[in-house]
């Protein structure tokens, strides 16, 4: 038994066999067997099923968070990165029906097949077993990510954040001070923000846009006590 079948029986979950067969058909698979149907119709529904279930739970469990950030939030816990993740932990990719070119090209790993078949899971979940039983399956893989994400704030925008600050106080622009060092395959970048012809945050990431953001962040809450 697979890691996504213990974890629907464990959730009290039941899945109609030809339509738990049918969230795995990639449309490359169902293309070279005659034009039969795909994931596809699955996968809509599930992404707006998602879509809803997601947004629901941060609404109610961020009362405090401006509309732009529950956006941002939403859009970071249901991307394709996100839900390719999941797929990966609940081994979606052993059980999926690829053609030929999408075998021989590692098609069982990429993210936005993946990602897609979650959705396509999700879709299945629903017609299935109703929209309560969705809900659960969607809570017990995504709370953690909805509250990894909000607790590090990683979904938001502190550049701009940043900017509107200094707006307020009649303060220039910030200005960035990126260094780089290490080879090209590992390289890591440290940026300084300046802001008021004073450092207020530095932050060191793998790219240099999110060095930027970690460190207006930092400048962000240091500003915050200022």
């Amino acid at each position: 038994m697979s890691r996504l079948e213990e974890q629907l029986k464990e959730l009290g979950v039941e899945v109609d066999a030809q339509l738990f067969e049918l969230s795995f058909t990639h449309r490359s698979y169902a293309y070279e067997h005659g034009g039969i149907e795909s994931n596809e119709r699955l996968e809509f529904l599930g992404d707006a099923v998602l879509q809803i279930v997601v947004t629901e739970h941060i609404f109610r469990s961020y009362p405090d968070l401006p509309e732009g950030h529950l956006a941002k939030l939403r859009s970071r816990v249901v991307s394709s990165v996100a839900l390719a993740d999941v797929a990966r932990l609940l081994e979606l990719g052993d059980h999926l029906l690829l053609g030929k070119g999408e075998v021989a090209t590692r098609g069982r790993d990429k993210t936005s097949i993946l990602a897609d078949t979650m959705e396509a899971v999700i879709g299945a979940v629903y017609i299935s077993d109703g929209p309560e039983s969705a809900a659960r399956f969607i809570h017990r893989n995504l709370d953690e990510q909805i509250a990894d994400a909000q607790r590090s704030r990683d979904y938001a925008d502190h550049k701009t954040a940043l900017q509107e600050i200094c707006s307020q106080r009649g303060w220039s622009l910030p200005r960035y001070e990126v260094s780089g060092e290490g080879p090209d395959h590992q390289r890591v970048f440290t940026a300084a923000v300046i802001v008021d012809e004073r450092v207020r945050g530095r932050g060191t990431a793998p790219s240099k846009k999110h060095a930027e953001q970690i460190a207006a962040r930092a400048a962000c809450e240091d500003l915050a006590g200022a």
